[in-house]
């Protein structure tokens, strides 16, 4: 079961027609003693951050209540806006927060809202819910760490004989030969509610991982902030910030120069960085880019170009390290989630919320191919397998595939996962695969063998693998 149907857009109505349950008991509402506006960014904002990113906010949005944004909380989800500007006794977010109407949130056993916590979504509401005035660096928030249902695998990357997982809020590490567990990465300054330090790599989810070249370094992307790790003493050594939203994509120049980043606003701007690596500069920051959030970055093999995918269903590619337009390519109907290139830098392929895979000519600036109903939801991360003409991808169908990018053909359909599939990562000798999601683990498979050889449970999990569901056809 996904954890995020829980919340409460996305509940059946007949949930409410279950065994009777003990009455609500609503939280106190105070009045407030300030005669200055409430500001989103500096009020509502960190108690959004606190009490709810861990389960709300993501990579991908399927139908999805997003409160890692302004706009995404005005939007709502499913169920329609859960904001009315100037009545928040009508707003359904005000009545399941402050516990007036069921289903109340945070989820049973999270710590709820306090009463001035309320009564600043209440006096924000009814102010008329105004917009941020303006971006500033997020100051260090007291976490409360994430219920133990929810473990999202967003992102996983191979390094040198080790596997790294984003799940939830964390990076977990393991051994790439034997799959045991080995350490989590950890931000010594995340505290949680009692001051004790948080077990957590960010304040909200890992969206994107990626290893230098060597294998020594892991950067990790998260809500307005990249992380830069040292792997072998597992500490913090940078820190960079002022991202505009989630950093939902990384990436390393083949020879280690260069970590391309993306992200940005949803519907309002698509971010894309280039840092060069020997001091973590910023060089470029390549706009216009795409007009809205970017899914994913890739550098060409030879390392003098960039391709980038976004939700305004482009895929473009840039000159490194100018950040010119090189190309631009159009033919998705929904967001680009994910772009590849083919070992010969000749071609990409590239992955969208139309369910779709499209095979791209580069030098000709035309598609190649289609490959219709690739997946029946949406395609969510594919990659190349070293120098061959194939690939693998994943979908929120829960489905893994191995492809033909030269004819489109499926080679393989690989089994065992049971629910949405985010994260894919192949192995540097292309030998081994891992894929994660919903489900919390992460499973890795030989290329050539559609059954996982070993499940990466979370830390402290029974270490017993769970028997496969049949291949899906």
């Amino acid at each position: 079961m996904r954890y995020l149907s829980l919340f409460l857009l996305f509940l059946s109505p007949a949930m409410g027609q279950e065994k009777k349950e003990k009455p609500l008991k609503p939280i106190e509402e105070i009045k407030l003693d300030r005669k200055d506006p409430i500001s989103y960014e500096k009020d509502v904002e960190p108690i959004f951050a606190d009490k709810c990113f861990v389960c709300h906010s993501g990579n991908v949005i399927e139908s999805k209540f997003d409160m890692s944004t302004y706009a995404g909380v005005m939007k709502g989800g499913k169920r329609g806006t859960v904001i009315i500007p100037g009545k928040a006794s009508d707003s359904f977010l005000y009545k399941v927060s402050g516990h007036r109407e069921k289903p109340v949130m945070p989820l049973k056993g999270e710590d709820p809202l306090s009463p001035k916590e309320l009564a600043l979504v209440k006096a924000w509401i009814d102010q008329g819910a105004k917009a941020p005035m303006g971006m500033r660096e997020k100051k260090k928030i007291v976490l409360n760490l994430p219920p133990e249902s929810v473990k999202p695998v967003r992102a996983v990357a191979f390094g040198k004989k080790i596997i790294a997982v984003g799940r939830a809020n964390q990076i977990n590490i393991y051994d790439s030969e034997k799959f045991d567990f080995v350490k989590t990465l950890l931000d010594p300054d995340l505290k949680t509610a009692d001051g004790k330090p948080a077990k957590a790599a960010h304040i909200s989810l890992v969206e994107s991982l990626a290893f230098s070249p060597d294998g020594k370094t892991l950067v990790s992307g998260s809500f307005q902030e990249l992380n830069i790790w040292d792997i072998d003493s597992g500490k913090l050594k940078k820190k960079l910030t002022g991202f505009a939203d989630r950093v939902t994509a990384l990436d390393f120049s083949h020879d280690g120069k260069y970590l391309a980043t993306g992200g940005g606003a949803p519907t309002e701007d698509g971010e894309l960085r280039l840092y060069q690596t020997s001091d973590w500069k910023l060089i470029q920051d390549i706009k216009p880019a795409h007009s809205d959030t970017v899914y994913a970055v890739q550098f060409s093999p030879d390392n003098t170009k960039l391709a980038s995918s976004a939700a305004d269903k482009f895929v473009k590619v840039f000159e490194v390290p100018s950040g010119k337009l090189l190309k631009s390519f159009e033919g998705h109907t929904h967001h680009v989630l994910d772009v590849a290139w083919k070992s010969d830098g000749k071609a990409l392929a590239s992955a969208g919320a139309d369910n779709v895979i499209k095979i791209w000519d580069y030098d000709k600036g035309e598609q190649i191919r289609t490959i219709q109903q690739a997946h029946t939801k949406q395609v969510t991360r594919l990659a190349f397998i070293g120098k061959t003409p194939t690939f693998m991808s994943v979908s929120g169908d829960n489905a893994f595939k191995l492809w033909n990018s030269d004819n489109g053909g499926m080679q393989r359909n690989y089994s065992g996962n049971i629910d949405y599939l985010y994260a894919l990562a192949i192995s540097d000798d292309g030998k081994l695969a891992a894929v994660g999601g919903e489900e919390g683990v992460v499973r890795v498979y030989k290329i050539e063998n559609p059954q996982p050889i070993k499940v990466l449970l979370p830390p402290g999990e029974i270490k017993k693998d769970p028997p496969p569901p049949p291949t899906k056809k």
